[in-house]
């Protein structure tokens, strides 16, 4: 049994990682990391031993954040791929941790946004001329909000209750 609840302690950051990668190197995020993180709390959950009621506490935190996230997407202020990866960050964290994520992820966003375009300010040295840089380094893109995302809630995960899988 521990190899499972190490394997489904280890999911979830797993994802994120992902995530946060995927958009730093291509800024986009693919809906299926979306769907393999909800299809990853659907199994985990019971393995957990999370009752019927805290899974559906989850799934409405999750659903509040995906609302959240797509109203966000409609002024332009983050992507859809961000907004689908909060959603799941939110249905693995709960409203337990929904406040801290959010201000986490606000700091965390802001400092990178900052970083970003100081960046952009200077030239790129010859050894960093890779696509995914110069993509980066571009002031017409945008800025990799997963990877804030996915950083505040790695932060905050080992405070979860998750943690009892592995202690």
């Amino acid at each position: 049994m521990d190899v499972i609840n190490y394997a489904v302690f280890a999911f979830f950051p797993l994802v994120m990682a992902y995530a946060a990668m995927s958009d730093v190197l291509t800024m986009t995020i693919p809906n299926r990391v979306s769907l393999i993180g909800i299809a990853g709390f659907a199994v985990a959950a019971p393995v957990a031993g999370l009752d019927l009621s805290t899974i559906g506490l989850h799934a409405a935190a999750g659903a509040a954040f995906l609302a959240g996230g797509f109203l966000m997407f409609a002024f332009r202020w983050i992507g859809g791929g961000d907004a689908k990866v909060a959603a799941v960050a939110a249905l693995w964290l709960g409203f337990d941790h929904a406040l801290e994520f959010l201000l986490q992820g606000a700091l965390y966003g802001g400092a990178l946004t900052i970083v970003i375009i100081f960046a952009r300010r200077r030239p790129l040295p010859a050894f960093a001329l890779q696509p995914w840089v110069l993509r980066l380094h571009d002031p017409r893109s945008g800025v990799p909000y997963c990877l804030a995302l996915a950083a505040a809630a790695l932060v905050i995960y080992p405070k979860t209750m998750w943690i009892g899988l592995v202690s």
